[in-house]
């Protein structure tokens, strides 16, 4: 049962914090690192070897994302009144360690760029500290009363703009290839 700093969420449990300055591994760059979202490991989750399922690996990403929407004013209450909705549109993921139950999967959120209809997202999957997936992805601004595109409210675009990452995380961006690197 989680403990009363945690709060339910579209049917999950997550545990809110405040937005964090760190510094990257270089120790040069500040960038913003959003902890807005942890949740236990399900057991129907689990494939028949005892880890975390490929397919299951996106849903705490995806989870994550809803409170990262609420924490910039577009989330469900944004999208019940105007009608304005955040779709994802590409997902890339990687996965670099196993996920065994029991587990806390935490995810830490980086916004790597926007602009007025489009978001750039990275995130890590952290259990025990210790990093065992990444995704990367591209979101953009829906208006569903016109059904097309259309730009984010102008304080939520600037504040996106202020927690945009200063460096890229080096896995952003990649592609799948089996060259090695």
């Amino acid at each position: 049962m989680p403990s009363p700093k945690w709060e339910a969420y579209n049917g999950c449990w997550f545990a809110r914090s405040q937005e964090q300055r760190l510094k990257s591994i270089h120790g040069e760059t500040e960038m913003t690192i959003l902890k807005l979202h942890s949740e236990p490991l399900r057991d129907e989750w689990l494939d028949a070897y005892g880890h975390l399922n490929e397919a299951y690996y996106l849903v705490p990403f995806s989870n994550a994302v809803w409170p990262l929407l609420d924490h910039f004013g577009i989330g469900v209450e944004y999208f019940e009144r105007t009608g304005g909705a955040i779709y994802t549109v590409e997902a890339h993921l990687r996965y670099l360690k196993e996920v065994r139950s029991p587990a806390l999967m935490e995810i830490e959120s980086m916004i790597l760029g926007s602009d007025a209809k489009r978001l750039r997202l990275a995130q890590v999957m952290r259990v025990d500290g210790i990093e065992r997936a990444t995704c990367e992805c591209a979101l953009l601004h829906f208006d569903t009363k016109v059904n097309r595109t259309g730009p984010m409210p102008e304080d939520v675009q600037v504040a996106l703009k202020q927690v945009e990452v200063a460096e890229m995380p080096d896995w952003a961006g990649r592609s799948i290839s089996l060259e090695k690197r």
